[in-house]
């Protein structure tokens, strides 16, 4: 019996970048492997895959777990020194490779998440 497939090729080539971007889209606004797997037409096992790989290749932090909470920073109790308290609300963030960011605590968390990956890709 010999049998015919006619039609193109299903088989997809990804680039880095764009693995890298369906990995990390994997809970932004509380979006699921299974959900991030179904909007690219791709296998939950294809996503867990690609992120092993590309922390393999040092494309993807290996702390692409670590998640934001919000902190209340009224209910932070801050320095006294002397007289004065230090309300400077400076927060320093340190990122894999040696790499650091200093900002404020009133920074919107939107704009550090795209600040933290943007440093996280250089």
């Amino acid at each position: 019996m010999r049998v015919e497939i006619l039609g193109q090729e299903r088989r997809r080539r990804w680039r880095d970048e764009e693995k890298r971007e369906i990995v990390m889209s994997v809970g932004v606004s509380g979006a699921t492997v299974t959900e991030v797997a179904h909007r690219h037409h791709v296998t939950r096992q294809q996503i867990y895959t690609w992120r092993s790989e590309l922390k393999k290749k040092g494309l993807l932090s290996p702390s692409t777990n670590a998640v934001f909470i919000p902190v209340d920073m009224s209910a932070v109790q801050t320095e006294q020194h002397g007289d004065q308290q230090d309300r400077s609300g400076m927060i320093e963030l340190r990122l894999p490779r040696g790499r650091s960011l200093c900002f404020d605590s009133g920074v919107n968390a939107s704009v550090l998440t795209r600040l933290i990956r943007a440093v996280e890709a250089a």
